[in-house]
């Protein structure tokens, strides 16, 4: 979600950021989001014999292992781990009531995305979007310096409109993600499920950062257009 290309020229640019730390990062989230839930619900069910809804609810406790993770590592509490614990306290209430069956439990499972779109959505109408304090979370690497020169960005027009977009079709996308999982949530088992669930999560996250920094690099460009025709402009006059 980078989009420092869209700061007037002569500003300087994000501070370096670790990429080691990134790395390591990214394969906790991916080894405690997905590579363990499976694991655990396979060795839980097949091994151990126990049912679909308590080795799902078993699952769980690593994405909550995550941020925790992410919270003592960065030594501070931003928004970004703020709603991301809204979020498991969600599930953990919608898992506990109503029906306990493997099928609900996926299906609430998916509600719960749904209720992130509808949060990115909501945020529309705050000051700030809601992707505007993602960006920040992995565009900077969390310091001071590197912070204050995201939130410097929000005086630029072009960043603002372009935090606003992001949003909106992060809302959506997320949202359309939900009613699919959902869907198949009734059609296929729930082995099956529980296999494609994370697959789908993070095929949708993927998608959705493919386009967001394809979209952030096409409206750098055609800022720095604008901007080049303004000085040429101001030039001939």
């Amino acid at each position: 979600m980078s989009t420092h290309e869209q700061t007037p020229a002569g500003r300087p640019g994000p501070p370096a950021r670790s990429g080691g730390a990134a790395a390591i990062g990214w394969a906790l989230t991916i080894g405690l989001n997905v590579v363990a839930p499976i694991l655990t619900y396979d060795t839980l069910t097949e091994d151990h014999g126990w049912s679909e809804f308590g080795a799902l609810l078993v699952s769980g406790v690593w994405p909550v292992l995550d941020s925790a993770v992410m919270v003592a590592w960065r030594r501070k509490v931003d928004e970004f781990a703020v709603v991301s614990l809204v979020f498991l306290v969600i599930t953990a209430v919608v898992s506990l009531v109503g029906a306990h069956t493997a099928r609900a439990l996926l299906i609430k499972d998916s509600g719960v995305t749904g209720l992130f779109g509808l949060l990115c959505l909501a945020t529309l109408l705050a000051p700030r979007p809601l992707m505007f304090y993602f960006g920040r979370k992995f565009a900077t690497d969390g310091t001071p310096e590197s912070a204050a020169w995201w939130n410097g960005l929000w005086q630029f027009d072009g960043f603002r409109s372009t935090m606003r977009t992001i949003t909106l079709v992060w809302g959506v996308g997320y949202l359309v993600e939900a009613l699919v999982r959902i869907v198949l949530a009734y059609a296929l088992s729930t082995s099956a499920m529980v296999v494609l669930s994370p697959v789908l999560i993070y095929a949708t996250l993927g998608a959705l950062a493919l386009w967001t920094a394809w979209f952030s690099r096409r409206r750098a460009a055609e800022g720095a257009r604008r901007q080049a025709a303004a000085e040429a402009a101001a030039a001939a006059a």
